[in-house]
C-alpha cells in the first residue's frame, strides 16, 4: 500500500527524498512504523546533540534505520559514553557512529 507512516512522513517532512524513504523501508522490514515522539525524535535529536552533522545524522538513518529499534537510554547513549571513555572526541565519535551505526544497537 502507498499510504505513508507516520515516521515517513516525518522523516519526509525534514527532507528525506522518495528514494531515502524506499531504502529505509528496505532495511527497516516489515513497517517501518516507530513511534515518532518516542523513538525517531528522540533518537534525532541525540546524534544531533552527540555533535554528528545533519547528513551525518541522514546516513545513519538511511543505512540503518534499526537504530529506531534500539533503546536509546539503555544501549545507545551507554555505547557513545564507552566511545568517549576510550579517549574519542566529537570528531571521531561521529565518524565511528557513521561509518558503524550498528554499534548503536
Amino acid at each position: 500500500d502507498d499510504a505513508r507512516t507516520m515516521a515517513e512522513a516525518y522523516l519526509s517532512s525534514l527532507g528525506f527524498s522518495d528514494d531515502e524513504l524506499h531504502k529505509i523501508k528496505l532495511r527497516y522490514g516489515n513497517r517501518f512504523a516507530p513511534d515518532v515522539e518516542v523513538k525517531v525524535k528522540p533518537y534525532l535529536q541525540w546524534l544531533l546533540e552527540l555533535g554528528l552533522a545533519d547528513l551525518e545524522v541522514r546516513k545513519i538513518v538511511v543505512d540503518f534505520p534499526m537504530v529506531f529499534r534500539s533503546r536509546l537510554e539503555e544501549t545507545s547513549k551507554p555505547v557513545a559514553l564507552w566511545l568517549r571513555g576510550l579517549g574519542m572526541d566529537d570528531s571521531q565519535l561521529a565518524k565511528t557512529i557513521t561509518k558503524s551505526p550498528q554499534l548503536l544497537g
